[in-house]
């Protein structure tokens, strides 16, 4: 039998939320092994393996939603800047809510809009923002 490396395990395993690594590690060998020990060194190649591949799973599906986190926060971001400028107080989350509630806006709460959804409604500030300003420089024309 070969000595196992177990680099691949600690590299997943020290890439996840915790505070006991440990107490985590014996946990997982113990889930993959049916609970008949907690030692990495007796698990079998079939065992370690899946749950390597588990966790390497989970890592994905982590950094997936980090990308998806920084993605929504960039873009609600983008649409707060929006809204100052056409004039909502974006301190009053009532206001920002109630300016898309708006079914022309997005009718929802920011807070439930989408990445999607979001960047739709930078779109239609930014249209509105033109309009107001279109309007502005004709009415001083006028003058």
């Amino acid at each position: 039998m070969k000595a196992r490396n177990y680099a691949r395990f600690y590299v997943l395993l020290n890439r996840l939320p915790t505070v006991d690594k440990d107490e985590l590690k014996a946990s997982f060998v113990s889930q993959y092994t049916g609970g008949r020990t907690e030692s990495l060194r007796e698990m079998t190649e079939k065992e370690y393996d899946a749950m390597c591949d588990e966790l390497q799973r989970q890592d994905s599906n982590l950094k997936a939603r980090e990308l998806y986190r920084e993605e929504l926060r960039r873009k609600r971001s983008a649409v707060l800047k929006q809204l100052q400028k056409i004039g909502i107080d974006t301190t009053d989350w009532n206001r920002v809510d109630a300016y898309c509630m708006n079914t022309r806006i997005a009718g929802k709460e920011f807070r439930k809009l989408t990445v999607d959804e979001l960047e739709t409604v930078n779109i239609k500030l930014r249209i509105i923002r033109r309009k107001e300003e279109e309007n502005n420089n004709s009415n001083q024309l006028l003058n």
